[in-house]
């Protein structure tokens, strides 16, 4: 009796079936957990390199006004200075004549017109301005008193003072730059320039970008949002705000906080903070600190950050998923690879299986009756004979499942010389009917010369089979060329016109095998006729060029050229521009150009595409 030849450690197909369901479900899982990583990664990275792309030009623009402000700061800065030397001030301040006071007022208002300070005045050392550029004006400074203010008292104590305020008279904010006249023991009063931002704010004005400065006391001074003056960063302490209430230097502004929430710091002087600007909601923003110089002032700049944050995170997600959604096709195409060889390998197993226990069921019926017919010899031969015939069946059954997986193979290989056969031997019927005898023996000849072909095919397909490429030889080019446009009738009639043959000398041999140099003649038509396919000039030029080398084979038409994009990626398996097509065609054609030693250049633009396949020379 036969013994199985099956192990316990074989799998059936349902049981390979349960594994790949297994495998696709962890594959899927590990694949979304992969995806989902990479885009929380992307977002990360992303967020991360569009704040510090957003710092390092914020950075440079901020400097930028820091700039701007310090020169518009130094240019009155001098004035105090001169003018405390200056005889008229010191005439003013040490006579009561009344014609001092008005020189000295028409000076002040030349200066204020050449210098573009807001106004020049004079205070005396009671703290009553003397003199005032805006004499003639109705809000005039002459006459009051300014001995409240901290910049007139800071002055007369310590010789110069700077002091940015509310104007008690003209309510308008600005800084007031003061120096006092005369020495500390017998001091003759102070000279105060006041300097207004109007045109400093105007250019700083952007809807979207505010900037702005404060005090010490984080009191906002300047702003590009007119909304935001006296507004603070944080609350100002009682003692502090006591004493700015006091001085009344900024009026009865409220001092409410700046509508700027939840900072967190990124840097020494950078933040990410949200924001409420004026006429518009919340919004996140980059705020950025930098110091003014000579004052003891903070500028502070917002940049928004929501969009170029989302562009970048948007891009980043894009990269990373261009990146990791090939290696997961990859990696699923050779799982799936994997599996269909394990389903193929348990499948002939269990038909192996199936098959051994089938002819251990007949050997044991077999058995059965040769014990009950062991007396009667002539009807043990007959059993003997019936197993023959039998064996032989399964014999015969296994050579026809074997045939049908050649006559699979070769069914697509010969299709074309077949459909040029049934072309030719109609042809023929029509001659033959016509009794027109020499057309019908060429058609016949051709269908000698393509059975002939099917049979070059078939031992082609026998190398193929036995996994090895075949020897080059000397073929003659014409036959090649010729060959293929045999081949390509029966799909494109009506179409071959197009072609224009320029057929190379005859005795012209290249290293190779016609079978296979055909097929690469026949990518390279079929491609240039379906990319002219319903154009009325359509026009295919196939030449011939040689050195005592090489022979290049150019095909070249006049079709709508290759976009770029698909160019680049021309001799990648699986890229294709076709609906059907599998992408592997002109890579095939370029492994057996490479294969003789040769090679395959293409050009392309709107004017067409050119082919052009270097072939060894054979030697003479």
């Amino acid at each position: 009796m036969l013994q199985r030849s099956t192990t316990d450690n074989v799998r059936t197909p349902p049981d390979v079936i349960r594994q790949a369901r297994r495998a696709w479900i962890l594959f899927l899982a590990a694949s979304a957990i992969l995806i989902a990583a990479a885009l929380v990664g992307a977002e990360l990275y992303g967020r991360r390199s569009a704040i510090e792309g957003l710092e390092s030009q914020a950075r440079t623009e901020a400097n930028l006004k820091v700039a701007l402000l310090t020169a518009v700061l130094e240019r009155p800065r001098a004035l105090p200075l001169l003018l405390s030397e200056d005889q008229q001030v010191l005439d003013a301040l040490s006579s009561a004549k009344s014609g001092t006071t008005d020189l000295l007022n028409r000076k002040l208002e030349r200066l204020v017109t050449g210098t573009q300070a807001a106004v020049l005045y004079v205070i005396g050392p009671d703290g009553i301005a003397v003199s005032s550029s805006n004499w003639r004006e109705p809000i005039s400074f002459v006459g009051n008193d300014y001995a409240f203010r901290d910049y007139f008292r800071r002055a007369m104590e310590q010789g110069t003072a700077e002091h940015f305020a509310l104007g008690s008279v003209s309510k308008r904010p600005g800084l007031y730059i003061s120096r006092r006249v005369g020495s500390a023991a017998a001091p003759l009063g102070v000279v105060v320039v006041k300097m207004e931002f109007d045109r400093l704010e105007n250019d700083w004005r952007d809807a979207s970008r505010p900037v702005y400065v404060t005090d010490n006391h984080g009191v906002v001074l300047i702003t590009s949002i007119p909304s935001w003056r006296f507004m603070t960063t944080g609350p100002v302490p009682q003692q502090d705000l006591a004493s700015i209430r006091s001085s009344l230097q900024f009026g009865d502004a409220p001092l409410a906080e700046l509508p700027i929430m939840h900072p967190s710091t990124i840097g020494p002087d950078a933040s990410i903070v949200s924001a409420v600007l004026p006429g518009g909601g919340e919004a996140q923003y980059l705020r950025l600190f930098a110091a003014v110089p000579t004052t003891p002032w903070r500028l502070e700049y917002l940049v928004p950050t929501e969009m170029p944050v989302a562009s970048a995170v948007r891009e980043m997600r894009l990269l990373a998923l261009t990146f990791l959604l090939p290696i997961l096709a990859i990696a699923a195409f050779l799982l799936r690879r994997r599996q269909v060889s394990v389903m193929r390998i348990a499948s002939e197993q269990a038909m192996r299986e199936e098959l051994e226990r089938r002819v251990v069921a007949r050997t044991d019926e077999l058995s059965r009756a040769r014990d009950r017919l062991q007396a009667e010899i002539s009807d043990h031969r007959d059993t003997e004979v019936k197993l023959q015939i039998v064996q032989q069946e399964l014999v015969q059954a296994n050579r026809l499942a074997i045939l049908g997986q050649v006559a699979a193979g070769v069914a697509h290989e010969i299709n074309q010389p077949v459909a040029t056969i049934r072309a030719y031997a109609d042809n023929a019927r029509v001659f033959l009917q016509r009794k027109e005898p020499r057309p019908a023996e060429e058609n016949l000849g051709a269908i000698a010369q393509l059975t002939e072909r099917i049979g070059t095919i078939t031992e082609e397909l026998k190398a193929f089979a036995r996994k090895g490429r075949t020897a080059a030889e000397p073929v003659e080019l014409s036959t090649i060329i010729e060959g293929a446009v045999v081949l390509l009738k029966s799909r494109f009639a009506g179409q071959l016109n197009a072609l224009d043959i320029r057929m190379p000398p005859p005795g012209l041999f290249v290293m190779g095998n016609r079978i296979r140099l055909e097929q690469i003649l026949i990518n390279l038509f079929q491609n240039a006729l379906e990319a002219l396919e319903g154009r009325d000039d359509a026009k295919v030029e196939i030449s011939v060029a040689e050195t005592p080398e090489q022979v290049a084979i150019a095909v070249s038409d006049n079709g709508p050229g290759i976009p770029p994009a698909i160019l680049d990626t021309l001799f990648t398996p699986f890229h294709t521009s076709k609906e059907k097509g599998l992408g592997l065609g002109l890579v095939i054609s370029k492994d057996i150009v490479a294969d003789y030693g040769g090679r395959i250049d293409v050009t392309s633009s709107g004017n067409g595409t050119c082919f052009t396949v270097h072939l060894m020379r054979a030697k003479a």
